[in-house]
């Protein structure tokens, strides 16, 4: 008797499943990386933790060590099999921060031109193009040459550019870092509604965390090659797990050890919280939360340190104060409160923060 055939395994639910591997002498990137269809995924990390390295390598310009990478259940490498698919044959759309339109190509050209290397002719291209640049609200420019266009007009043609081969993977690479400040917000805006639409998955990578707070679902938060973090934007901002993302997301962050309402750090500070804990933890508050004073305040706040001023820079419309001393932290005053009080660096000053302002998780 025949044995019944088992049944094929479950599609994965992820349209991106991926494990990118690798090695270099005195690095190695051991990332995995999945996504549904429709997420936008936002990769952050410091200077040198393996982010353009992934990007590379999900565009197929670094081959991998070791893992595999699968779109829409399609293996597009595995090193333990020899394959390898070409940068050239993946549905994947790229978008540089620096736009890398060819200068000799109108704005309508340089959207065809992925069309076009797709096997299009010129005639087809330039039609399917055109739309894509009345999305970006462009069609005014479709004859323009880069040299015409303004920072943000050119980064979404390079958008359209992207999007116009229709690809399953849409990757990001620091897409609104050449904009001014004023042209950022408003890309960075359209951008939104663009990924919004985007059916495929999109992979950003930026070191700018309101970039990544805006435009992604999910982030995921590399260090030396590693996975530190992973989550909404709202999870990663409240509940940051390394000094990284502390800074990134604005907080003071302390791990020590908690017994009921309190934690002792490792160098024997302790901070006062109104959450109850036992075991490793984490206290987190905003540089908002500290106020400061010239003398010992009177007032109801328990967590009081005597410190000393680092620096003062300008933080919007605050001022950030580094406070050195047995609770290293940042405060955020307001410009006539460092009048106020006098500030510069060398001042000794006390910081008081409330408990009921900290917030304290599980390590």
């Amino acid at each position: 008797m025949t044995p019944p055939t088992p049944p094929a395994p479950p599609a994965s639910p992820h349209a991106l499943d991926a494990h990118l591997r690798i090695d270099r002498a005195a690095f190695r990137l051991d990332l995995p990386l999945t996504a549904a269809p429709g997420e936008v995924l936002a990769l952050l990390g410091p200077n040198g933790a393996g982010k353009s390295t992934a990007l590379r390598a999900l565009a197929g310009l670094l081959p991998l060590t070791a893992g595999h990478l699968r779109l829409d259940s399609t293996t597009l490498e595995d090193p333990a099999t020899g394959l390898h698919t070409p940068a050239e044959s993946r549905p994947v759309g790229v978008v540089f921060q620096d736009y890398l339109l060819f200068p000799h190509l109108s704005a309508l050209d340089n959207v065809a031109f992925g069309l076009r290397c797709r096997g299009a002719d010129k005639k087809t291209s330039r039609t399917e193009a055109r739309p894509w640049l009345e999305r970006m609200g462009l069609a005014e420019y479709a004859e323009s040459k880069p040299r015409a266009l303004s920072g943000g007009q050119a980064q979404r043609v390079a958008l359209a550019r992207a999007l116009a081969v229709r690809p399953r993977l849409l990757l990001l690479d620091e897409p609104l870092a050449a904009l001014d400040a004023r042209t950022r917000l408003e890309v960075r805006a359209q951008l939104r509604r663009h990924l919004a639409e985007f059916e495929a998955v999109a992979v950003l990578v930026t070191h700018d965390p309101l970039d990544a707070m805006v435009l992604a679902d999910r982030l995921v938060v590399i260090e030396d090659g590693q996975v530190v973090q992973s989550g909404t934007p709202s999870e990663i901002s409240r509940h940051p797990r390394t000094d990284y993302i502390a800074r990134l997301v604005g907080l003071n962050l302390y791990q020590g050890t908690a017994e009921g309402r309190t934690v002792t750090l490792p160098d024997g500070e302790q901070l006062f919280t109104t959450e109850e804990l036992t075991g490793a933890a984490f206290v987190a508050f905003p540089p908002s939360a500290v106020v400061l004073h010239r003398t010992r305040p009177e007032s109801s706040a328990r967590n009081v340190w005597q410190l000393e001023v680092g620096g003062l820079d300008l933080h919007g419309d605050q001022v950030r104060a580094d406070l050195t001393g047995p609770l290293p932290l940042a405060a955020d005053l307001t410009p006539a409160a460092v009048a106020e009080l006098d500030l510069a660096p060398g001042t000794k000053v006390w910081a008081s923060v409330k408990a009921a302002q900290t917030h304290a998780y599980p390590a």
